[in-house]
């Protein structure tokens, strides 16, 4: 690789520790092909990305950038899962760690709050962005049908009160 290319790589994760919501770091020593496409199917699913560089060169990213406190766990076979919701990252990465003992979760980043291993399982089981606005509209709705059956229940009482009298009366 050319100076040039590295240039362009770090201008590249530079991008990625500036833009993303989450940055989860975790050793892939062991891991086939086939399973780390596997990794990558699942966090393109997720809305995520995984990249594998050189720890020297996402050093030199890392500085500067509010992600900068995961530069500690580049030691070794390191890939980088990132994405731009803050939670969909860690979830993806969380589940396949349980899946496969091969990829060991070290930590991560959400903007400048550094992650340990704790941290980024804690993210994980954070509701996501979609769930959360599922959530807020199901709340939202909810006053709003029970308005409605309010308003809808003294008419129907009134007409089994009319009924009842009526067949009293007959």
């Amino acid at each position: 690789m050319d100076r040039a290319q590295k240039e362009k790589v770090v201008e590249e994760l530079g991008q990625i520790f500036e833009s993303s919501g989450v940055v989860v770091v975790a050793h892939y020593e062991g891991l086939t092909v086939a399973e780390m496409q596997d990794l990558r199917g699942r966090m393109r699913e997720a809305g995520g990305s995984v990249r594998v560089a050189k720890n020297k060169l996402a050093k030199i990213a890392l500085d500067g950038k509010p992600a900068a406190s995961i530069a500690e766990y580049l030691e070794g076979m390191t890939v980088l899962a990132y994405s731009e919701d803050p939670v969909a990252a860690a979830k993806v990465m969380d589940k396949y760690a349980k899946d496969n003992e091969k990829l060991v979760i070290l930590g991560g980043a959400m903007g400048e709050t550094a992650l340990d291993l704790a941290g980024v399982k804690a993210v994980a089981a954070m509701p996501s962005r979609e769930e959360l606005i599922a959530q807020i509209v199901s709340q939202i709705g909810a006053p709003a049908a029970n308005i409605a059956g309010a308003i809808g229940a003294p008419a129907s009482n009134i007409a089994s009160i009319l009924s009842t009298i009526e067949e009293k009366a007959a």
